[in-house]
């Protein structure tokens, strides 16, 4: 029997997948949690086969979740299941051990075999997720093809200066601040200012900034 932990943060989520999952003869849900700490917790405490693991939830994020899970129960399989499909959030997961990476809009067929696969000890990717991934790894390192400005911009990003403070800073105007941002926005596949100084962190190329 393949035993599942849910873990989102919204209720109603967790029941629509306890519907989803109850005619499975293979399958069972044997706990729920909502939050991170929670679903650590849950994890040590029911040893589940496979975690289907939310990214956003209070009290620390999904990633550092799947990290506490594993740690916790070396052979749960972790399955993120998710709305957010940026190359940060893929990584981040698949670095912490997922085993998996699925979006929330996945049918009801498509979870069940993915739940299956898991247990198996296979990975399980959406494909839109697996084409980013690969994409990813065919392209240069995109952290490397920042301009000395995009980078700056970015390292008084990290310090918490806003747009307006960086301009001053750099004798620029904001509109320009902007369109730095932009381009490295799109050299790096993120969409916010966070996941872009994730990404140049990430890369050894910004030291993190200090509490």
């Amino acid at each position: 029997m393949i035993t599942v932990l849910l873990v989102d943060d919204h209720p109603v989520v967790r029941s629509g997948l306890q519907g989803m999952l109850a005619g499975e003869p293979d399958i069972t849900v044997v706990g729920e949690a909502g939050s991170a700490d929670e679903a650590v917790t849950a994890a040590r405490a029911l040893r589940p086969t496979v975690v289907l693991m939310d990214l956003r939830m209070p009290g620390g994020d999904g990633v550092t979740a799947t990290s506490g899970v594993l740690a916790a129960v070396p052979g749960t399989r972790v399955v993120v299941l998710t709305t957010y499909e940026s190359d940060t959030d893929i990584l981040r997961a698949v670095e912490a051990g997922a085993a998996g990476y699925l979006l929330k809009d996945a049918s009801r067929a498509d979870l069940v075999a993915a739940i299956r696969s898991a247990a198996r000890g296979e990975t399980v990717l959406a494909p839109s997720v697996a084409t980013r991934l690969v994409d990813r790894i065919r392209r240069p390192q995109a952290a490397d093809t920042l301009s000395p400005r995009e980078l700056e911009v970015l390292r008084l990003v990290a310090n918490g200066l806003s747009n307006v403070e960086i301009g001053r800073e750099l004798f620029i105007s904001e509109a320009t601040v902007k369109t730095h941002l932009l381009r490295a926005f799109a050299k790096l596949g993120v969409s916010d200012r966070t996941a872009a100084v994730t990404a140049v962190i990430a890369a050894g190329l910004l030291d993190p900034p200090r509490p």
